[in-house]
């Protein structure tokens, strides 16, 4: 499913050029579960970031089932985001004003999914994860465990082929971020390539394959639950 070669990113800090990718080569296959580890700084965020459309690499290739995605003008881009990615990320990013339908509606209605048909697949997607009891309730009217779930859902609307968590896991408790990534091993089950950005070995563990960073190069990949 992707493929990046030789992959560099570079930002430009005042005098200072910093190398957040460093030439990077990864293939990730259709149905894994991967867990990109290390620590802060490591070029793991700025990874993900490529791979779903959010930045630009500064050099090298990134395929995407054969699409040039590294090649994409700005339209392409979003367009690839929207047909192609689901995002998770640990702050949630819900809208306040919103309801949890209404939360969850919000890609499709950029995709172009007629009202009726996306409030449909909204109600099914939050009652997949468990919140069909929940569908009026605004973010503030609900749990962080239940608001990561109705962005979860979100990230569903319109059928990824693959699935980008940035510490999905990080502003929740415990037993909440436990039943979060049996929810995530639920998905993978099913089909559906996850891609996991985290610095928690427990959370890690849970994945099928592990690749470590550490000054934006690539120092492990193992495969295997531990």
């Amino acid at each position: 499913m992707i493929e990046i070669d030789k992959l560099t990113k570079t930002y430009v800090m005042g005098d200072e050029v910093i190398a957040a990718l460093g030439g990077v080569s990864l293939a990730i296959d259709r149905g894994e579960h991967v867990a990109i580890v290390g620590p802060s700084g490591s070029g793991k965020s700025t990874l993900m970031n490529v791979l779903g459309g959010l930045d630009r690499p500064t050099g090298g290739a990134y395929r995407f089932e054969g699409e040039p995605v590294a090649e994409f003008d700005d339209d392409e881009l979003a367009s690839f985001r929207n047909r192609r990615i689901g995002f998770v990320f640990q702050s949630f990013q819900l809208l306040p004003r919103l309801t949890a339908v209404q939360n969850v509606e919000l890609p499709m209605i950029y995709g172009g999914v007629a009202p009726a048909e996306r409030k449909e697949r909204a109600i099914e997607l939050l009652q997949r994860v468990g919140l069909g009891n929940r569908l009026g309730n605004r973010p503030t009217q609900m749990s962080g465990g239940q608001q990561q779930r109705v962005a979860i859902a979100r990230s569903l609307a319109n059928n990824p082929d693959l699935l980008l968590a940035d510490e999905p896991t990080g502003a929740l408790d415990t037993a909440t971020g436990q039943e979060v990534l049996a929810l995530f091993d639920e998905l993978n089950s099913q089909g559906l390539t996850l891609c996991i950005v985290t610095h928690d070995l427990e959370v890690a563990a849970r994945a099928k394959r592990r690749v470590a960073f550490r000054d934006g190069q690539i120092v492990s990949d193992e495969r295997g639950r531990a």
